[in-house]
């Protein structure tokens, strides 16, 4: 039994490294890094802002004439890394988190050409993970943002809905984000990292009693909601 509960013990101690949470915004008029600190505030997180390479720009000028190029460009030619603004180098190892929250303003209906060049850079990376989004706006819808998040990031699990905080609201931004959290059940999603992917031949599946579930189903997504531990390439499968 003392071999059970410390074997579970190990196993949640590789739960709680593996279910980290990254923020990963970038802010112009500083609205978003405002929401950024009012969430971090909330929740424990890491957070990586990202920053033009090119410094100095002032995208307000000529009615965001620069911003504007910018989403053209890369609504033209969406596969091409030239169509991107280069951002500054970014030190980031997404194995190590299985929750990202991307936040980032509205431009011209579409999300903020930096973040897009981050995700097209990393997008990849993040299959599989859970993938929150905190879009800034003035007014305008933010499917435009949703459908540049999907693009970017084809297999991510994405957390619905997104967190749409208009300008105006920023103030209020913390009764906003706790509302968001309990809708999304973050508490519980960031608890526990998601299992989507993994070969049957390489893993063993069993219940916290020790019952081995590749018995009773052959197919792991259809596991019923619950907790479980695997022995092989992942250790937890949580619904």
């Amino acid at each position: 039994m003392k071999k059970i509960l410390f074997a579970l013990a190990a196993c949640f101690c590789t739960f709680a490294m593996n279910a980290r949470t990254l923020v990963a915004y970038y802010s112009y008029t500083n609205n978003v890094k405002s929401i950024v600190n009012t969430l971090t505030s909330q929740i424990d997180c890491d957070v990586l802002e990202i920053e033009p390479a090119e410094k100095g720009l002032d995208y307000a000028a000529d009615n965001y004439a620069i911003g504007s190029a910018q989403i053209a460009a890369i609504r033209n030619n969406p596969d091409n890394a030239s169509s991107y603004p280069e951002i500054d180098p970014v030190e980031v190892n997404l194995d190590e988190y299985s929750t990202v929250i991307i936040a980032a303003p509205l431009w011209w209906s579409q999300m903020a050409a930096p973040m897009q060049t981050f995700l097209f850079k990393y997008g990849a990376q993040m299959a599989g993970k859970n993938i929150g989004l905190i879009v800034s706006s003035a007014s305008s819808g933010i499917s435009g943002v949703e459908a540049d998040a999907h693009r970017l990031i084809p297999d991510g699990k994405f957390i619905s809905p997104s967190l749409w905080i208009r300008s105006s609201q920023t103030s209020n931004a913390k009764s906003l984000i706790q509302t968001w959290l309990n809708e999304i059940n973050y508490e519980a999603l960031a608890s526990i990292p998601s299992v989507t992917q993994y070969e049957d031949n390489e893993v063993a599946v069993y219940s916290l009693s020790g019952m081995s579930m590749r018995n009773l189903y052959s197919d792991f997504s259809n596991l019923p909601s619950g907790l479980y531990i695997i022995n092989g390439k992942k250790t937890l499968v949580a619904r």
